[in-house]
C-alpha cells in the first residue's frame, strides 16, 4: 500500500509496510498515482523521462521500499505480548481548582466524590506497578488529576518512595506531571524541575480563547492567573535542559487554532501541543466531521508558521508534527497502540484500578484496587486484541503504523465499540502525519 500527497513543492510517496518515504519527480508521482488508481493516462513528458521514472519505480520495488509486502500478522501481532505493566497514570487529586467546559473528568471528580490521594494509597500504587512490571527496568508514572498540585505534599512523598523502591529492585521510574499551573510557585517549581522527566502545562492559547472554556471555580478567566507562572516555570526548566510541553485543546470556538500556537510561541514556549476536543455533538463547542476540511487547512497554516519560524531562527516544536523518518515505524509497537489495558493502567484517588485515565469512574472498566490488593486483569484480552489488524477501518489505512489505531477511549465513548476508531480524529491524524512527513522531508532538502 502506498500513499501520495503534495507538500509545498514536494511530491511525496509513503510505503505503508516498510515505512519508507520518498520525495519523487512529477513524472514518478503521476505514474504511481495512475498505478494506484488503476488508470491509464497520457504523460506530457518525453519517452526518455518516462523510461527513467519507470526504472526508478522498479528499483524501489526491488529494494522493498515501494509496494512492499506486509509482514505476516501472526509474527507481529500484539496478542503475543505478556500481561506486563510498565506505565501508570496516578490520580493525585480527584478535585480541581478550575472548571473547564470540556473536561472529561467532570470538574475533576470523575463523577464521584472530590478527594485527594492518600500517601499510603500512592505507595501501594507504586508497589503495584513494580510488582507487575516483570523484567522491565524502565517504568513511568504520570502524576495526574484533577489538579495534582492541590496534593503536592503527596507528590513529594511518592517521588522519594519511588526512588527508594527502584534502587531496591534495580528499576528506573520516569516521573511526569500534568498541571494547570494555578498553584505553581518557586518551591514546587524547583522540586518539579529537579525530579520530573516531563511536565505538561495546560493552556489553550490566546486569552479570549483560553478564558472562554478554562475558568476558575468562581467563574472568571484563568489566563492572567497562570501565564506569568507558566513563563517563569518554563524559563527555569529550559535552563535545566528538561522536557516540557504546553498543551491546549481546540474546539469549535477556535478552529483557527494555528493562531493559538502562534500566540504561545510568541511568549517563548518552544514546545507546544494542541489537541482537538472529543465530545458529544450536542455540545456547542464540539467539532464534527463537517469541520474536517477547515481543520486540515489550519494544519497547513500551522506548517507554514513552523517553516517561517525555522527560517527566522526561532524554531518551534509542535508535538503532532514530530516524527522520526530514519527508523520507520516499529511494526510490533505501532500495531499495539498506547498500551491502555495491557501495559498501562490508571489508579484513582481511592486506589481503584482502570485500563486508562479516560475510563476512571466507569464501573464496567473497574479492575481492582491497590489498597485491597485485588487485581483482576479481566479486560486484558479486550484491549490486547484491539489493534490495527482487528479494526476494519485501520486495515486499509496508509497511516495505520504511525497512528496505531487511535484512542480506545475515544472509540468506546464516541462509537460504542473499541474496534471502531473515531473518524474525526482519524482524519486529523492523517493530515497531521502528512504535515509532519512533509516538514521532515523539507528539512532534509
Amino acid at each position: 500500500m502506498i500513499h501520495l500527497f503534495t507538500f509545498k513543492d514536494l511530491n511525496i510517496v509513503t510505503d505503508t509496510e516498510s515505512g519508507a518515504v520518498h520525495v519523487v519527480s512529477g513524472t514518478v508521482y503521476d505514474m504511481l498515482s495512475a498505478a494506484e488508481h488503476k488508470k491509464d493516462r497520457p504523460f506530457c513528458v518525453d519517452a526518455s523521462t518516462q523510461r527513467e521514472a519507470k526504472e526508478e519505480i522498479e528499483e524501489l520495488v526491488r529494494e522493498g521500499l515501494l509496494f512492499s509486502e506486509p509482514v505476516p500478522e501472526e509474527l507481529v501481532s500484539p496478542e503475543l505480548r505478556e500481561p506486563v505493566i510498565k506505565a501508570m497514570c496516578l490520580h493525585i487529586a480527584h478535585d480541581c481548582n478550575m472548571r473547564c467546559a470540556y473536561c472529561f473528568a467532570g470538574t475533576g471528580e470523575y463523577s464521584g466524590e472530590r478527594s485527594l490521594l492518600p500517601a499510603e494509597t500512592g505507595r501501594n500504587a507504586i508497589d503495584f506497578l513494580l510488582e507487575h512490571s516483570g523484567t522491565r527496568r524502565n517504568l513511568e508514572i504520570d502524576f495526574f488529576g484533577g489538579e495534582p498540585l492541590m496534593n503536592f505534599g503527596v507528590v513529594r512523598d511518592l517521588v522519594r518512595y519511588g526512588r527508594e523502591r527502584e534502587r531496591e529492585l534495580g528499576k528506573h521510574i520516569r516521573f511526569t506531571l500534568t498541571t494547570n499551573g494555578l498553584l505553581l510557585d518557586d518551591e514546587n517549581s524547583a522540586f518539579i524541575n529537579e525530579h520530573m522527566d516531563n511536565v505538561i502545562l495546560s493552556i489553550d492559547g490566546r486569552p479570549e480563547v483560553n478564558d472562554r472554556v478554562r475558568r476558575t471555580v468562581a467563574g472568571g478567566g484563568t489566563y492572567e492567573h497562570i501565564i506569568g507562572k507558566l513563563r517563569r516555570f518554563v524559563k527555569a526548566r529550559e535552563k535545566a535542559g528538561k522536557l516540557y510541553y504546553v498543551r491546549g485543546t481546540y474546539t469549535a470556538y477556535n478552529k483557527d487554532f494555528a493562531e493559538d500556537v502562534a500566540h504561545l510561541a510568541s511568549l517563548g514556549f518552544g514546545n507546544v501541543s494542541v489537541e482537538p476536543v472529543v465530545t458529544s455533538a450536542e455540545e456547542d463547542f464540539a467539532l464534527t466531521e463537517a469541520d474536517i476540511p477547515e481543520l486540515c487547512a489550519e494544519y497547513d497554516r500551522l506548517a507554514d508558521l513552523m517553516i517561517e519560524r525555522e527560517k527566522s531562527g526561532a524554531p518551534l516544536s509542535f508535538f503532532h508534527f514530530n516524527i522520526d523518518l530514519s527508523q520507520g515505524p516499529c511494526v510490533f509497537k505501532r500495531a499495539a497502540g498506547c498500551g491502555a489495558g495491557t501495559e498501562y493502567v490508571a489508579v484513582a484517588a481511592n486506589g481503584d484500578l482502570y485500563p486508562c485515565h479516560q475510563f476512571v469512574g466507569e464501573p464496567a472498566y473497574l479492575l481492582g484496587n491497590v489498597n485491597a490488593g485485588n487485581f483482576e486483569n479481566r479486560l486484558f484480552d479486550t484491549f490486547n486484541t484491539a489493534h490495527i489488524f482487528s479494526k476494519p477501518a485501520c486495515r486499509d489505512c496508509w497511516a495505520k503504523y504511525w497512528c496505531s489505531g487511535g484512542c480506545h477511549a475515544n472509540a468506546v465513548h464516541m462509537n460504542g465499540d473499541i474496534l471502531r476508531p473515531h473518524e474525526l480524529v482519524c482524519a486529523l491524524e492523517r493530515k497531521r502525519l502528512e504535515c509532519a512527513i512533509g516538514l521532515a522531508a523539507l528539512a532534509q532538502m
